[in-house]
């Protein structure tokens, strides 16, 4: 009785053992999209006011572990019964990122004026805040779909035990150390002005708490160009990945500099594309705005517009 106890105790410590390694392998093959996941995620949880900055990240916190809930399972069924599908979820999530990091540079060269009067009143409008939320979330889910399945296929020479808690700790590790390195990055300025106070503003803590304050903007305007540039960098890298004719295309030029011209060939593709249906989708409307106004006209001649 006794000795089978103990076999069940070596059996699980030989399991965990097997684990921690796949663990550590998993974990530095997806140490590149972990990087760009928080240059990302930092630069979407900056620019709230200093009161909603921790509810906000703990928000898309939440957002990122109900995304690894769904993707995990999603990802281990496709990988079984339809693992073509991976690769289409994967295309389709790289037209997103692509989109949105060339709809950010779109933005800051041909609608700087409008962007430079919005003040931080307008982030902290509720209908803002849950927008800006939205759009992490969103983000994150295809970042997180992408660790998860680079997690799983460094492991799929393992046993499916072994698969699942090896997927299962990435997943997780990859949400607490990325919005954990973001929260102590957006609490940068309240630390020092804590360390000012406790030295009474002398000495090398209170240099250390002014450098703290001084950094923190130039911090988030580098997050918001690093974010951007990992946006494009992540997508390119989607396509040159999982499309054969895109990644035989243009051998002899270096991978990053290569991803990055896919990221931003997509992106203006599909800024086009959103650009264009937006506005063939307000040209109907203004048409019967229009034809209304003019049978309104006709039946009441005191109508006014």
């Amino acid at each position: 009785m006794a000795s089978g106890f103990f076999a069940i105790l070596d059996d699980i410590a030989a399991l965990m053992d097997d684990v921690a390694v796949a663990s550590k392998v998993a974990t530095k093959q997806t140490a590149g999209i972990l990087g760009d996941d928080l240059a990302v995620n930092a630069e979407k949880a900056t620019g709230f006011l200093s009161s909603r900055e921790i509810p906000v990240l703990w928000s898309i916190t939440k957002g990122s572990f109900l995304n690894k809930l769904i993707i995990v399972p999603i990802v281990f069924l496709l990988q079984f019964f339809l693992p073509a599908v991976i690769k289409i979820v994967l295309i389709i999530g790289g037209l997103y990122l692509a989109y949105e990091g060339m709809e950010k540079i779109v933005e800051y060269f041909f609608h700087k004026k409008e962007k430079q009067e919005q003040t931080i009143s307008d982030v902290q409008d509720e209908g803002a805040e849950k927008t800006k939320v939205k759009s992490a979330i969103t983000t994150d889910f295809i970042l997180s779909l992408e660790i998860v399945i680079i997690a799983l296929g460094s492991v799929l020479d393992k046993s499916l035990p072994i698969q699942i808690m090896t997927v299962c700790v990435v997943a997780i590790l990859a949400t607490i150390g990325v919005y954990g390195i973001v929260a102590l990055i957006v609490r940068m300025d309240d630390a020092g002005f804590k360390l000012i106070k406790k030295s009474n503003n002398q000495g090398f803590l209170t240099t250390l708490g002014n450098l703290l304050v001084k950094a923190l903007p130039l911090i988030i305007k580098a997050l918001a160009v690093i974010g951007t540039i990992a946006l494009l960098l992540v997508s390119g890298g989607i396509f040159d990945h999982n499309i054969k004719e895109v990644h035989d295309f243009l051998p002899q030029v270096p991978e990053m500099p290569k991803q990055f011209l896919y990221g931003i060939i997509a992106g203006s593709i599909m800024v086009a594309v959103v650009t264009f249906g937006k506005k063939s989708m307000r040209l109907p409307k203004s048409k019967i705005l229009n034809k209304t106004k003019r049978v309104a006209k006709k039946c009441n001649p005191f109508f006014r517009n």
